[in-house]
């Protein structure tokens, strides 16, 4: 059983508009490109983007972003990004700032099938604000809800037809902890190989998270962002 897909919009069959959608990376790096292109190219508008930030200016989810399709961004450093900013205060965006340890662990809860968990980070500040706090051993602690998604864009290096995922270098980021918090996981990699050809001491993401694999069409060298 293969879960290769000859093309990313045949990937992104599924999506839809309104979807809450996890995105991996850190700026570019790591970020699924090719999976991204192609959702600004698709009729769906509405949606929730959790992502460390949202691209930059006219990259990466900052394409979508200047589209208007990007109802919330759920993020940690969207400052990256100074179309995010200017959105904001003309009231076209959504956002949710977590720090980005909350934001990671968050997103882990959410796939551990947690409903949120108590942390020290954020307590007595503005990012605190409605949120349940409560004091365990006099130290007070802020109540963060668990992110999950309906759909998590992912990039890793490898994968085998299965789905089982290698990752390179630091550009494996958020994308591992993405893959077990979304109900359909959506994966581009560098190169597809057959099942046994990976070895499995390396492997991090195991087959049965992942739903759809293609090959990337985009990625990001010191030149920027080319098509291969």
């Amino acid at each position: 059983m293969t879960k290769r897909k000859q093309s990313a919009a045949e990937a992104l069959e599924c999506v839809k508009s309104g979807d809450t959608i996890l995105v991996g990376g850190f700026g570019l790096i790591g970020a699924p490109l090719t999976l991204i292109d192609e959702l600004t190219q698709k009729d769906v508008d509405g949606l929730t983007i959790v992502s460390n930030n949202l691209g930059e200016s006219g990259k990466g989810l900052g394409i979508l972003l200047n589209q208007g399709k990007i109802k919330k961004g759920i993020g940690s450093y969207f400052t990256s990004n100074r179309d995010v900013g200017d959105k904001y205060q003309a009231g076209e965006i959504e956002l949710e700032l977590l720090p980005q340890g909350t934001l990671a662990e968050s997103i882990r809860a959410g796939g551990a099938g947690l409903g949120g968990y108590y942390t020290t980070t954020g307590a007595g500040t503005d990012l605190a604000k409605g949120k349940e706090e409560r004091e365990i051993d006099g130290v007070t602690y802020v109540l963060e809800k668990a992110i999950r998604g309906d759909v998590a864009l992912i990039r890793a290096h490898k994968a085998d037809t299965l789905g089982n995922l290698v990752y390179y270098k630091t550009a494996r980021n958020f994308n591992p902890l993405m893959a077990t918090a979304a109900k359909t996981v959506i994966v581009e990699v560098d190169e597809i190989v057959e099942p046994g050809e990976l070895n499995p001491e390396e492997v991090v993401t195991p087959h049965l998270f992942v739903d759809a694999i293609i090959e990337a069409k985009q990625v990001l060298t010191k030149e920027g962002v080319v098509t291969v």
